[in-house]
């Protein structure tokens, strides 16, 4: 009723209003991203070789003539999110736009990066994000606030995610693609722009690496480090390695392979605290002493506000929220990285603020 009374002015009415409104509808730019995506609109555009026109979209796509207004809907909503670009194509009358007319629908720099076969595609990281066993939790997470679940997604299913990825062959496909696809274009930018971190190594192990993908870029980009891609055994089940890349399933709570050097990528993010600094501690017993070469690598956020960029800050923030949905980790800031690297018992490390949303990080004992 105090709103009703005067206290906003319109304009300061209005603008709540559409802030609300647009975080309400935020959840389109996926589910519309998702739909493309499925539609394989993308490798349509790319396949054309030029701008594709609505109409030769729609006859591309294969389906009724009358989806045609709706079809540029979708990419009305998937332009204006920076998806794909309108180029003009030929000269039409005046006011034919809406409908298509001289504009065509090409690809961008981000959409490369949905194509079905481009190797660093992130289609598949996207397609396990919003698969609905993710997003059902969410419509529990109230629910979880008043009960003693560890996750929501332990609420929604009974049981955590680990357990069911265990027992589920569908989602362990699916989260292992994801973060295989993930895992693609940072192993990409680290060997490339990174290598010195690899300098005076010997050996190398990944722990909870999946199915291999950074393990056996290593591999192959130093021939002489011995890579270890050490997984539960469930995942490494069957895989076979190379030369200079073995597979070794196991437990990181447990133990860990000996190696010069231990590699954690977006792993800790996923745990507690004490978690945490009980991985960090089965790490330090598999490594030497940095006077003998010996160092912990790990790739993973650390929460900062950056005030050129505050995209950068919600993507990170949004991945927290990820992370409390599903498991029981949390994305952390610097101070958050030192307690850990203290209570485990490393006493050096640095940051490298290179990696887009991820930093590099270097620990010491």
């Amino acid at each position: 009723m105090a709103l009703q009374n005067g206290e906003l002015s319109k304009d300061e009415l209005l603008d709540s209003q559409n802030h609300i409104w647009n975080h309400i509808f935020s959840f389109i730019k996926p589910m519309s991203l998702k739909c493309a995506i499925q539609l394989e609109i993308p490798d349509i555009i790319n396949c054309h070789g030029s701008s594709v026109l609505l109409s030769e979209l729609v006859e591309a796509l294969g389906i009724n003539q009358e989806r045609t207004p709706f079809v540029h809907r979708l990419m009305r909503v998937l332009v204006h999110s920076g998806f794909f670009v309108k180029q003009s194509v030929f000269t039409t009358p005046k006011g034919n736009d809406e409908e298509g007319g001289d504009q065509g629908y090409v690809l961008t720099t981000t959409s490369r990066l949905l194509l079905k076969e481009e190797p660093l595609s992130l289609r598949p990281f996207l397609l396990s994000v919003v698969n609905p066993i993710l997003m059902d939790p969410w419509e529990n997470m109230s629910k979880w606030f008043q009960n003693d679940d560890a996750t929501p997604f332990h609420t929604t299913n009974g049981r955590s995610f680990w357990d069911l990825a265990g027992q589920d062959p569908k989602l362990n496909q699916f989260f292992n693609e994801g973060m295989a696809s993930d895992s693609r274009i940072v192993t990409s930018v680290v060997l490339k722009h990174c290598e010195g971190i690899f300098e005076g190594l010997d050996s190398i192990v990944d722990v909870g690496g999946g199915t291999g993908t950074v393990a056996d870029s290593i591999a192959k980009a130093f021939p002489n480090i011995r890579c270890i891609n050490f997984d539960l055994p469930h995942v490494v089940d069957g895989l076979v390695g190379s030369k200079n890349l073995s597979y070794v399933g196991g437990d990181m709570f447990e133990a860990i392979p000996k190696a010069n050097a231990v590699l954690l990528k977006l792993i800790l993010h996923d745990w507690s605290d004490d978690e945490c600094v009980k991985i960090l501690k089965r790490c330090k017993e598999a490594i030497p002493s940095k006077e003998n070469k010996g160092k912990l690598i790990i790739i993973d956020m650390v929460v900062k506000v950056h005030k050129e960029n505050n995209d950068v800050l919600e993507t990170q923030l949004f991945l927290d929220m990820h992370m409390m949905n599903l498991l029981s980790g949390r994305e952390r800031t610097e101070k958050d990285w030192a307690q850990l690297f203290l209570d485990a018992g490393f006493n050096n490390y640095k940051i490298s603020p290179i990696l887009g949303l991820r930093s590099l990080i270097e620990v010491y004992h």
